[in-house]
């Protein structure tokens, strides 16, 4: 999720994306974004989610920056309106986000951690009624921008220690310190393993995570955060999961050689399930299922 800042270059980017993209697509992006949260708002009535077996729990509301909670049925509604009224569109294509999108249909209410903000925030929190969606950003002013027009998302700011430029260090770090190693891999307070994201919000610690959408730091310009620690700490969330079932995480912008080499790394072909434009969806089983690797292996994959 790329983020929108005062500069005039960036903005002259931005405005060059936007229009460069056929209206014809742009009408049918917005078609079927409005249709699928349609559809979630008419069918959710009537669904009984009791004695669903992969039903996540509940999650209290958890509101930041002053934004108020409201019910899932109303954010819902306060997404068709947003993107009928908008021609902003979210950074994935529509194929892109139907892969989420299918497996969301499958799981919600389900835990969804979001890395990264952006105008298509409303619509993945809509798409998760009744579930916890919490978004993590690294750009406070990204952050309240965001939260002006959509203030029921649950967002955090969170900090980066790393910079696109170490990508390779980085790597032969993680051969080195034992801290990393998938067999001793943590991240709260694991302060020697500079890929750990080791000083985030408590919530996510404290929750499994049935999806992680990685969509950010920004990952374009060699001072950037690039997602390097990002993708190294969803493959330990998903290792270290407890429940039953395996967790989805969804990788986009796979053109970039940072995001490719360390999805081979940490997030591993053998749970590769497929890939769709710019983005790539992997199931990761916990770490101690017999269809995971050998859990003495300082490797991950």
């Amino acid at each position: 999720m790329h983020h929108v800042y005062n500069t005039a270059s960036h903005k002259k980017h931005i405005k060059t994306l936007r229009f460069n993209i056929p209206a014809e697509n742009l009408c049918l992006i917005g078609i079927t974004i409005l249709g699928f949260l349609g559809a979630i708002v008419l069918i959710m009535p009537f669904i009984k989610n009791t004695n669903n077996p992969i039903q996540c729990k509940i999650a209290e509301k958890k509101v930041t920056y002053g934004h108020t909670s409201s019910s899932s049925g109303q954010l819902q509604l306060e997404a068709i309106l947003h993107y009928a009224t908008t021609a902003i569109v979210p950074q994935q294509t529509i194929k892109e986000i139907r892969v989420s999108f299918d497996v969301l249909q499958k799981l919600a209410p389900c835990n969804f951690l979001v890395f990264g903000l952006g105008r298509d925030s409303l619509m993945w929190a809509s798409l998760n009624p009744h579930g916890t969606t919490l978004f993590l950003e690294e750009d406070p002013r990204w952050v309240s921008a965001v939260l002006e027009s959509a203030p029921n998302l649950n967002a955090r700011v969170v900090e980066y220690r790393t910079h696109l430029y170490e990508a390779d260090e980085l790597a032969q770090h993680f051969r080195t310190e034992r801290e990393c190693w998938a067999k001793m891999s943590y991240l709260r307070g694991n302060s020697r393993c500079r890929l750990a994201l080791d000083s985030l919000p408590d919530e996510v610690y404290e929750k499994e995570w049935d999806l992680i959408m990685i969509d950010a730091p920004r990952g374009w310009f060699p001072k950037a955060p690039g997602r390097m620690a990002v993708i190294y700490s969803a493959a330990v969330m998903a290792r270290n999961r407890k429940k039953s079932g395996v967790t989805h995480v969804f990788l986009h912008d796979v053109n970039r050689k940072a995001e490719r080499t360390y999805a081979e790394m940490f997030l591993c072909r053998k749970y590769f399930v497929k890939g769709v434009g710019r983005l790539w969806h992997f199931e990761i089983p916990p770490h101690f299922s017999k269809f995971s690797s050998n859990t003495t292996s300082h490797q991950f994959c």
